[in-house]
């Protein structure tokens, strides 16, 4: 996992560097901006006029490397340097004396009331300005800049983090002004704001480009907050034996359907047997049945004791894993039925959909749960469950305290899945895209945890890697369906690709 370490804890990471490794200040700058030089390299922008806004302290600095490596390659650099201070870091001033051996680089010095350069659209800007330690808006004479910037209509590469813009809060309503970058190269960690829709119009697409801080304390220093990697998931998954029998690999319920809403209950199992459960069990209500039995063979039918809706099961001891909730709807009596469930089920439940919703209704529920329950909400359920957040950094807060206070697993679903833990940490989900925002999609997620789940997996690791397979499948289809045309049913399609990508890691 990449750990997401706040701003204070990037600057002691590259303290402990400086002095552990050991490696001279200068040195790790010119470390970090060739790693900036050799992802713009590899684009290959030539014919561009590449101009390069500096700040005046390390984040200029950057800058100020990367248009020296640029024009050892040849490139025709422009650097501008942004003087809103009087003061230069050390490192700064050295690779500005560096840059002098380089006479083919103009340099210029923008100051308070001084004309600003033109940028034509066919040009590259870097954006080098304000680095991850600002605290403050952007106001005034570089407030003016960055809108000049912005405006050239031409792309622009932030370095680090786009100028403006804060690493661990997000913008106010009246954030200052804040570069709206298309690529965001960020150095070794992901910063927090990056993973929330109030930063996407300045972020971009965005890079973690490691620069070889030091692992010690990277691996001693703990965080809230991870990235997960491919890797991470991998090493999760669970390796078969030749004698094995579907005895196996668990037996899982799926409580899920109601009058008109058969398709759900149908999604959700056919995605629990693709993701590995030895055996589906999905109980329906009457009018449910023979829809199940002929959309999806595949799956074994518990029928309900009424027609429309659930009203109750009365025997749980052949089941490993429970779900309940997809197109369940919120009658009377599946509400009643519901928690009946909650005391009755003596492990881990998977709820979802109207399950969230009727727990949403009777919040003191929400205590009896059993410990390490998954709820897999999106954002407006989530919002029922708690409160309106005023920004999703805020919410993402509440996430996390949800999550200790009921000893229960969140996964809140969205363009960075996250998912809250009982011991109060929060992993963002690197898969999928925006082709996955269609119905039904929340089915197949619910199915794929509760197969794993249901296989032995911990809730911690259903969560993390039904959440990766289920991107990475619409990752897959969108391949070939692109995001427009992608159904549920294209996620399930590929959840074996999927689970083969991850064993071909080896």
């Amino acid at each position: 996992m990449i750990k997401i370490f706040p701003v204070e804890k990037i600057r002691e990471a590259d303290a402990y560097t400086i002095k552990n490794e050991p490696i001279s200040s200068v040195d790790l700058m010119e470390r970090a901006a060739t790693q900036c030089f050799d992802w713009i390299h590899n684009k290959k922008p030539h014919g561009k006029t590449i101009k390069i806004f500096c700040g005046t302290g390390n984040n200029g600095g950057d800058g100020l490397v990367i248009a020296r490596l640029l024009a050892s390659e040849t490139y025709k650099c422009e650097v501008f340097i942004v003087g809103f201070s009087d003061r230069f870091t050390e490192d700064f001033l050295i690779n500005q004396k560096r840059l002098e051996a380089f006479p083919s680089v103009p340099v210029t010095v923008i100051k308070d009331g001084d004309e600003f350069p033109e940028i034509g659209k066919d040009e590259l800007v870097i954006d080098a300005i304000f680095g991850s330690g600002l605290s403050k808006p952007v106001l005034n004479f570089p407030s003016a800049l960055i809108e000049h910037i912005n405006n050239s209509g031409t792309v622009i590469i932030a370095v680090d983090i786009p100028s403006g813009l804060f690493a661990d809060k997000l913008p106010s309503r009246d954030p200052g002004s804040i570069i709206r970058a298309d690529y965001t190269l960020t150095f070794q960690f992901p910063k927090l704001s990056l993973f929330f829709a109030e930063t996407e119009q300045y972020v971009g697409e965005w890079h973690v480009l490691p620069i070889g801080l030091h692992p010690e304390y990277i691996s001693k220093n703990d965080t809230t907050h991870f990235f997960s990697e491919p890797e991470d998931i991998r090493s999760l998954l669970k390796t078969r034996n030749r004698f094995s029998h579907k005895g196996n690999f668990g037996h899982a319920l799926l409580i899920a359907g109601s009058y008109g809403k058969m398709g759900a209950a149908i999604i959700a199992a056919k995605a629990c047997l693709r993701s590995g459960a030895g055996l589906v069990t999905t109980h329906v209500p009457k009018k449910g049945y023979e829809i199940m039995q002929t959309g999806f063979p595949e799956a074994m039918v518990s029928v309900d004791e009424e027609e429309m809706c659930f009203s109750g099961i009365k025997d749980l001891s052949a089941y490993n894993a429970i779900g309940i909730g997809p197109g369940l709807d919120t009658h009377e009596q599946t509400r009643n039925a519901l928690k009946l469930l909650i005391q009755n089920s003596g492990f881990p439940l998977v709820l979802d959909a109207d399950a969230l919703n009727i727990l949403s209704e009777n919040k003191t529920w929400l205590s009896f749960l059993p410990p390490g329950s998954i709820l897999t909400p999106h954002l407006k359920e989530f919002e029922r469950l708690t409160t309106k957040a005023n920004d999703a950094l805020e919410r993402n807060q509440m996430q996390i305290e949800f999550s200790k206070k009921y000893n229960v697993y969140v996964v809140l679903k969205g363009a960075f899945t996250s998912v809250s833990t009982p011991d109060g940490k929060c992993y963002f989900n690197p898969s999928g895209n925006p082709g996955m925002a269609t119905g039904g999609s929340g089915d197949v997620l619910t199915g794929i945890i509760l197969s794993l789940l249901a296989q032995g997996y911990t809730p911690f690791s259903a969560c993390i890697t039904g959440v990766y397979l289920h991107g990475l499948a619409g990752d897959i289809a969108a391949e070939s369906k692109g995001y427009e045309a992608l159904i549920a049913g294209d996620i399930i399609d590929n959840l074996g690709e999927a689970f083969q990508s991850l064993y071909n890691l080896l």
